[in-house]
């Protein structure tokens, strides 16, 4: 066999490498670097591709079919928000969790939550307010289903309704960039079988403190909420040692 078709040691890993659990992007609109960048950041905010995995970019050149073009520069943007890292000589892959990274965005989606909330609350109007009362109720029917994936699609509206309601659009932005790691190491809550219950009574005295229009009460709601949510994400810390750094 001649020199040049022998594959590199990087091949050999690219070639061995199983298939990754990303979208299809031949449907999507936009760019191939961000129909890659959105296929690549799903995979990882839904722990399909888990801390710790490595992204080899000629297994996702062959699925999605594009060039290693978008694929770098999707990567790049993603180890800009901190969903990937680029290890020297081997590639890239998924960071694991940093549990000051969580309570430091935790922090910064607290703080924009709770303006939004109470300022939901003082001025939302009758039809935002129905919005989110049927919004509510859908999270009854699911969880009354047995849907988990249903509540939590849920529960992620209620909360971009709320933001949404403040008539500023670049708070979904701003929330959402500090709010990426948490988001990602609730994944790992999900399975709980009391999380969703507890979650839905934690959401109903928000929406009834944005019906009864009282600020006060809907940020005390709402800080309960998050503040529960970070709780329980401590303890992963020694359950699962192999996720964080």
């Amino acid at each position: 066999m001649p020199q040049s078709d022998v594959p590199s040691p990087q091949e050999k890993l690219d070639q061995a490498a199983p298939r990754m659990p990303l979208l299809d992007i031949s449907k999507q609109s936009g760019s191939l670097a961000q129909r890659v960048y959105e296929s690549l950041r799903g995979a990882i905010v839904a722990m399909e591709l888990p801390p710790g995995t490595m992204l080899r970019k000629q297994i996702i050149c062959e699925q999605l079919g594009v060039s290693r073009s978008p694929v770098t520069e999707a990567i790049t943007r993603l180890a800009s928000e901190g969903l990937v890292e680029v290890v020297p000589q081997s590639g890239s892959r998924v960071t694991r969790f940093s549990m000051s990274d969580i309570r430091e965005g935790a922090f910064l989606r607290e703080a924009v939550e709770l303006a939004a909330v109470a300022k939901v609350a003082a001025e939302r109007t009758e039809e935002q307010l129905g919005e989110l009362t049927r919004n509510l109720r859908l999270q009854a029917l699911y969880l009354e289903d047995g849907d988990a994936d249903g509540f939590y699609r849920e529960d992620e509206r209620m909360h971009e309704l709320i933001l949404s309601f403040t008539g500023f659009p670049k708070i979904q932005t701003l929330a959402d960039t500090g709010w990426i790691q948490v988001n990602r190491a609730r994944q790992l809550l999900l399975p709980l079988e009391d999380r969703a219950d507890g979650a839905f009574e934690e959401h109903k005295p928000i929406i009834a403190a944005i019906q009864a229009k009282d600020p006060i009460a809907a940020r005390k709601a709402m800080q309960k909420h998050l503040n529960r949510l970070v709780e329980r994400l401590e303890p992963l810390v020694v359950q699962r040692p192999d996720l964080f750094e």
